[in-house]
């Protein structure tokens, strides 16, 4: 074995023994790695008396830590899980080289990970560039939950990535809707990979590791704690483009991401609600507060992350590839029918004018497969045929064509059915 690849070998088994040590995001963590963490963990071993070697020290309790770091590795291995160090060509190092220089500029304990475990076939460097993150309120309505998975629906069928955090509410609909989408999408969870939480998305989580990527900065086995949440929530910012806040209360863990994102100059979005809902406090707040830009759909999303909005970082998609994805042409001009797939035109011709529909009732009216039509409404929706609302869909002018074919065709101006107010908060899941 060459000098070089001992060195990286060892340096990366002592990020990895940094994981089991360092609770996530401290920011003495950074000035104390400078040397490497191989030279920090030996300072540790052989008393060196500098404030984070003697507080890690404690940490040990007569525990050997290239030993231990042995063992998680063969534990992760076990689980079908890996360990990525910033000495691995999969570390994405775009996506946290803002993190530091926020820790020391605002002396918060958001610092980028010693190392991230994660259980998936993606690679960890490609979530970078075509990703956006989705948050939002765990009790969310069904109003939130039904706008964050159709966002995060047409973002997957774009090839954008999802990121969330796995939790109940909007995060578990923004990664069912990146799967319908036939998508990739990723959970940054608060425990170990191999711990599903909450119980009840075990499932949802394994079907994210089969396709995406669940992403932790503690090793396997350890359980999620409050604490760790709130940390987690600067990587779910740090790894999108940009951060679409579904619904909000005023004082949560979402506006804290939503507080890092506009830290680290992501582009930041919130999507607007009732003003009577207590879940659309945070989201208003954001809008008028901070900037954040009122988008409605996968289609505005793009618009403010893509190449012809205000891009993110990261690589820009292929401008052939992008033209295809926005109604209307590179420019989001209006939809137009004729650039509908037949499949999607069937589907759009069996939708009434001037009336509420339901999936059952379209298929039934264009003697469709109630598959056919579900996967067709929400993609007729961003295209800008169809107005999502509580009950189901109506047509919206363009949709209804033109003004000689549009029986019942409304007059023009706003719709009071534009934004209906939703249905009572649900109550909060049980943890």
């Amino acid at each position: 074995m060459s000098t070089d690849t001992e060195w990286m070998a060892t340096e990366r088994l002592a990020w990895v023994a940094l994981s089991r040590l360092v609770e996530p995001g401290k920011r003495n963590i950074v000035a104390a790695t400078a040397g490497g963490a191989r030279a920090l963990l030996d300072g540790v071993l052989t008393g060196a008396r500098d404030r984070v070697s003697r507080s890690l020290r404690t940490r040990l309790r007569g525990v050997d830590p290239w030993e231990r770091a042995e063992a998680d590795l063969a534990a992760a291995a076990r689980a079908g899980a890996r360990a990525i160090t910033p000495v691995d060509a999969e570390w994405p190092v775009e996506a946290f080289a803002a993190l530091a220089p926020l820790a020391e500029a605002e002396k918060i304990d958001v610092a980028p990970p010693p190392c991230l475990w994660v259980r998936g076939p993606l690679g960890l460097n490609r979530v970078t560039g075509r990703t956006v993150s989705i948050v939002g309120a765990r009790a969310a309505t069904a109003y939130g939950k039904h706008v964050a998975g159709e966002i995060a629906y047409g973002l997957a069928e774009r090839g954008w990535i999802v990121v969330s955090g796995g939790a109940y509410g909007i995060d578990g609909a923004a990664h069912r809707g990146a799967l319908a989408g036939g998508g990739v999408t990723v959970a940054v969870l608060a425990g170990g990979v191999d711990v599903p939480y909450p119980l009840a998305h075990a499932g949802l989580l394994d079907r994210i590791a089969e396709e995406g990527l669940l992403i932790s900065e503690v090793p396997l086995g350890e359980s999620p704690q409050r604490h760790r949440f709130l940390s987690r929530n600067r990587l779910v910012a740090a790894l999108g483009a940009g951060l679409v806040v579904v619904e909000a209360g005023s004082r949560s863990g979402t506006t804290v991401t939503a507080e890092r994102a506009h830290q680290l100059e992501r582009v930041l979005m919130a999507v607007p609600g009732s003003v009577t809902s207590a879940l659309s406090v945070g989201t208003h707040r954001l809008i008028r507060d901070y900037g954040a830009t009122l988008v409605t759909s996968a289609a505005e999303v793009v618009e403010e992350v893509g190449p012809i909005g205000t891009a993110g970082w990261g690589t820009d998609p292929d401008p052939a590839e992008w033209d295809a994805s926005i109604p209307g042409g590179p420019r989001g001009g209006e939809p137009d029918r004729a650039t509908l797939p037949a499949s999607l035109h069937r589907v759009l011709e069996a939708v009434p004018a001037g009336r509420i529909v339901t999936v059952e009732a379209v298929a039934l009216a264009g003697r469709l497969s109630l598959t056919e039509v579900c996967r067709a409404l929400p993609e007729l929706r961003v295209r800008g045929f169809l107005r999502a609302v509580e009950d189901g869909y109506r047509l919206t002018e363009a949709g209804l064509g033109p003004p000689t074919f549009a029986l019942g065709r409304q007059p023009s101006g706003p719709d009071p059915d534009d934004w209906p107010d939703p249905p009572p908060d649900d109550p909060p899941p049980p943890d």
